[in-house]
């Protein structure tokens, strides 16, 4: 795939939650992203590092960078510690203030807003809301019960430990002063918000000694 010579099937980066949202940035070149203006993204927020990650087309596909930053670049809630090669729909968060969503082309934009999957617990990424056996959860999750719901549904099934949920969900220096009860507290109120809906069945379980998991069940 040509990536610099056909803009229309360039891979898109385009905005979701923060300063940004709502903008794109075709990725027919190297993108920067930091918050230094001559920056190809600048996400205006003194939370990102004057040049914080780098988005580089290969062969191979886009390479995404983390460019030794001060709060952390994540992808699909992961920190992002080596180069990788990003997939069509991954989730990108620069220092939890600005998320974007990265899709292979524009045909995929439909698709890649909602994160569809075959459990009865369903996101959408740009709207940043969420449905329980096809209900929506009404009013809407706070940005912060949105992002640990985020990252344990982009590993469920999976024992996520404490502190690297933590340290995905509110990032950096941000990280450091999140205690257990203040945790505890939070997925408390967002298995509450869940059993609004479905009080049959704990979508967030605790694993003592391992960390937290999302048990999400197949449609039937």
């Amino acid at each position: 795939m040509n990536m610099v010579g056909n803009l229309e099937e360039a891979p898109l980066l385009v905005a979701q939650t923060g300063p940004l949202k709502g903008q794109r940035w075709t990725l027919n070149k190297p993108h920067l992203i930091g918050r230094e203006a001559t920056c190809d993204v600048v996400v205006p927020d003194r939370m990102v590092s004057r040049f914080h990650a780098r988005l580089t087309p290969t062969p191979e596909g886009m390479e995404l960078e983390d460019l030794g930053s001060k709060n952390g670049t994540h992808c699909n809630g992961n920190a992002v510690t080596q180069r990788l090669i990003l997939q069509d729909g991954d989730t990108l968060q620069i220092a939890l203030c600005q998320q974007f969503v990265y899709l292979t082309s524009d045909a995929t934009m439909p698709l890649a807003d909602a994160e569809t999957g075959a459990g009865r617990l369903r996101l959408d990424l740009r709207s940043r809301r969420v449905w329980v056996n096809d209900i929506s959860v009404d009013p809407p999750l706070s940005a912060l019960q949105f992002h640990v719901l985020h990252v344990l549904y982009e590993r469920q099934g999976q024992v996520v430990p404490r502190e690297e949920l933590v340290s995905a969900s509110w990032g950096g220096d941000q990280a450091v002063g999140v205690s257990d009860q203040a945790l505890d507290a939070l997925l408390r109120r967002l298995r509450d918000r869940l059993a609004e809906i479905d009080p049959a069945h704990v979508y967030i379980v605790t694993v003592r000694g391992h960390g937290i998991r999302l048990d999400n069940p197949k449609v039937e």
